[in-house]
């Protein structure tokens, strides 16, 4: 299976640095996928998420406030203000990341719609987990 190595990076470091089969992102026009392969392309990013699909057919669902993303046919990189990985050991610390995505997303956006828009997104993703 064909590959694109995938970098999410904030100013605190480094959030995820790997392959990726497929990621969607939440881009300023609505959400797009990338696969490998794909046109060169440069657009900032609404609060949203971001579905990394892995090569196992497993995804990893990781929420960002906002930023920019650069595609080039081999690589995603995307450099955001804040992100939070939805992942953890437990349910308790699914539910803890859960809150801290629910806080970034809240605490950037004015808008009741993309707050509820990201909130069902990150209760999906969540699930899938549980």
């Amino acid at each position: 299976m064909e590959t694109l190595h995938l970098e999410i990076i904030t100013p605190s470091g480094l959030i995820f640095n790997g392959q990726a089969a497929e990621v969607t992102l939440p881009g300023e026009e609505g959400e797009f996928g990338v696969l490998p392969h794909h046109a060169s392309l440069t657009t900032q990013l609404q609060p949203g998420v971001i579905d990394v699909q892995m090569e196992d057919k497993t995804v990893q669902s990781i929420v960002v406030n906002w930023g920019v993303v650069q595609v080039d046919e081999e690589k995603v990189v995307c450099l955001v203000d804040g992100a939070v990985a939805i992942s953890g050991e437990s349910e308790s610390e699914i539910a803890k990341a859960l809150d801290e995505a629910k806080k970034l997303i809240s605490d950037v956006s004015d808008s009741n719609v993309a707050i509820a828009s990201v909130s069902a997104k990150i209760e999906s993703a969540a699930h899938g987990l549980m």
